[in-house]
C-alpha cells in the first residue's frame, strides 16, 4: 500500500512539473513550424522557398481538418444521447468498490475508443461523473485518469485511427504522399492479427496498472475534496407551438433523412465490401445518422452538436499550422534529407524501433495522431520502402507509438477535463504512470512483430 502511494505521489509531482513549465499545445505546433524551418535553413534552402512552401501547404489539410472535426462531433453526439445516456446510468452501478471502478472505466474507456476516441472521452466522462457520487472512498483523480486510457493506450489501433482511416481514404491523403505509397486499406492495417495482439496486451496491462494504483479510501481524494460538483439540469422542453417548431421536433424527418444516410453506406458496403468501405467519411456519416436517430428529434440533435462544437477548436485552429510544416517538408529537399538519414541510420531490423522512438518524441510538439502523420508519413514511408518494410505494418507501428505522448500531453485531455471539472495536474500523474510502463511495452511488441511480415 505504502509503496503504490509512493507511485501515486511521484507520478502528481511529475504532472505538476509539466502544468507549471510545459505551455499549451498550440505552442507546441508553433515550436515545430519553427524547428522544421530552421532545418530546412540548415539544409541550404532559401527563406522565401521555405515561406513559399508554408503557404503553399498551409490549407492542404483543409478536408482532413473537417473529417476529424466530425469525428468528435459525431462522437460527443452519440454519447450524449437519451439511450447511450440511460445505459451509462445502469453501467455505473456495476462496480461496488474503488478499484473495481477504476478498473472498471479504464476497460470501457479502451474499449470505446476502438470505435470511436471522440466518443470514448465523452462517454468515459460521463460514465465517472455517474461513478463517483455512488462509490465511497473512490479517488476521482484515479477514475478521471482511467477515463483517459483510450485516448493514451489503443484508440489508434481501433476505427477512428487517423492514420489508418487517411491511407485508406485516397481523397484525404495527400497527392505527394499518395503518390509514394498509394492506398493502404484497413486490412493491411487495422485488421491484422499483429494489431491484435497489441490490442491485447495493452488493455490487459493497462487496467490492472489503473487498478492497482488506486489509492486505498484512507488516502484517496474524491470529487468532494478537489471541490468537484456535478448538476445535472435537464433543459426545458420548449412548447411546439408554431409550424417551425414541429419541424424541428419532428422524427419523422429524423428518421427520414437518417434512413437515407443508413441506406447510402449499406450501397457502400455491399459494393465495396465491408474493410474498403470504411474510410473517414463513411466512419463520420455512420455516427452523425447513428446521432441523429438516437436524438429523434432535429432540434436535440443541433443541441448535441452545438455543445460539442468547442471541442473541436483545437483541431480547427492546428491542422492548417500542421499543413504548413507538411508543405515545408514536402516541397523543399528537407523530406528527402530525413528519409534519407532514416534509410542510412537504421537497419530493416531496427527501423520499427527507430520509428517508434521517434513518432513517441514527435507527439509532445504534434498531438494530433492524423496531423503528425501527415508530417512524419513522406519520408518515414520512402525510408520503410528502402528497408523492404511492410507499409501497413509502418502505420500501425506509428499508431501504437504516437499514442504514448498523449498520456503526457493534456491537449486530447480537455474535452475529458471540461466534463469532469478538473485540470490537467489532476489527471496526468495517474496517466504518466501508465505512460513508463506503457513505453516498453509498445516498442518491444512494434519491434518484435515486426519480425512476423
Amino acid at each position: 500500500m505504502t509503496g503504490r502511494n509512493i507511485l501515486a505521489r511521484l507520478g502528481a509531482a511529475i504532472a505538476d512539473w509539466c502544468e507549471r513549465y510545459f505551455p499549451d499545445a498550440f505552442v507546441f505546433a508553433m515550436l515545430a513550424v519553427v524547428l522544421v524551418f530552421v532545418g530546412g535553413l540548415a539544409l541550404g534552402e532559401a527563406p522565401l522557398d521555405l515561406a513559399l512552401a508554408f503557404g503553399q501547404g498551409f490549407w492542404s489539410l483543409v478536408t482532413f481538418t473537417m473529417q476529424m472535426a466530425m469525428v468528435i462531433i459525431g462522437g460527443f453526439v452519440v454519447a450524449v444521447s437519451p439511450p447511450v445516456s440511460r445505459l451509462i446510468a445502469r453501467l455505473a452501478r456495476i462496480p461496488s468498490s474503488p478499484k473495481a471502478a477504476v478498473a472498471f472505466v479504464a476497460l470501457f474507456a479502451m474499449v470505446s475508443s476502438l470505435i470511436s476516441w471522440g466518443f470514448s472521452l465523452i462517454f468515459s466522462g460521463l460514465l465517472v461523473r455517474a461513478i463517483a457520487g455512488r462509490i465511497k472512498g473512490l479517488d476521482f483523480r484515479a477514475l478521471g485518469a482511467a477515463a483517459y486510457l483510450g485516448l493514451g493506450s489503443i484508440w489508434a489501433l481501433g476505427l477512428s485511427s487517423s492514420a489508418a482511416l487517411m491511407m485508406a481514404t485516397p481523397e484525404a491523403v495527400p497527392p505527394e504522399l499518395l503518390r509514394l505509397t498509394g492506398v493502404i486499406p484497413l486490412s493491411a492495417t487495422l485488421f491484422t492479427w499483429q494489431n491484435l495482439v497489441m490490442v491485447l496486451v495493452l488493455v490487459g496491462v493497462s487496467v490492472a496498472v489503473a487498478a492497482l494504483s488506486c489509492p486505498p479510501p484512507e488516502l484517496a481524494r474524491t470529487a468532494l475534496d478537489l471541490g468537484v460538483r456535478f448538476d445535472a439540469p435537464t433543459p426545458p422542453e420548449e412548447p411546439a407551438a408554431r409550424p417551425a417548431d414541429r419541424l424541428e421536433h419532428s422524427r419523422l424527418l429524423a428518421y427520414g433523412v437518417s434512413a437515407l444516410g443508413l441506406a447510402y453506406l449499406g450501397l457502400v458496403l455491399w459494393d465495396k465490401g465491408p474493410l474498403a468501405a470504411i474510410d473517414l467519411n463513411t466512419y463520420n456519416i455512420l455516427f452523425l445518422f447513428l446521432g441523429l436517430i438516437l436524438h429523434g428529434q432535429p432540434r436535440a440533435f443541433l443541441n448535441a452538436v452545438a455543445r460539442a462544437v468547442p471541442a473541436t477548436g483545437g483541431v480547427l485552429v492546428q491542422f492548417p499550422f500542421y499543413g504548413g510544416i507538411f508543405g515545408m517538408l514536402t516541397k523543399t529537399s528537407i523530406s528527402h534529407a530525413i528519409a534519407t538519414a532514416f534509410a542510412s541510420l537504421t537497419t530493416p531490423h531496427t527501423f520499427p524501433l527507430v520509428v517508434g522512438v521517434y513518432s513517441a518524441v514527435l507527439g509532445l510538439f504534434v498531438p494530433s495522431g492524423g496531423g503528425k502523420w501527415v508530417i512524419e508519413a513522406p519520408y518515414l514511408m520512402a525510408a520503410a520502402q528502402t528497408h523492404g518494410t511492410d507499409l501497413g505494418w509502418v502505420v500501425q507501428i506509428y499508431n501504437a507509438a504516437e499514442a504514448l505522448p498523449n498520456l503526457l500531453n493534456p491537449f486530447w485531455m480537455l474535452p475529458l477535463m471540461g466534463i469532469l471539472g478538473v485540470r490537467a495536474r489532476e489527471l496526468a500523474g495517474f496517466s504518466i504512470l501508465q505512460l513508463m510502463i506503457h513505453t516498453p511495452i509498445v516498442l518491444g511488441l512494434c519491434w518484435a512483430l515486426s519480425y512476423t511480415f
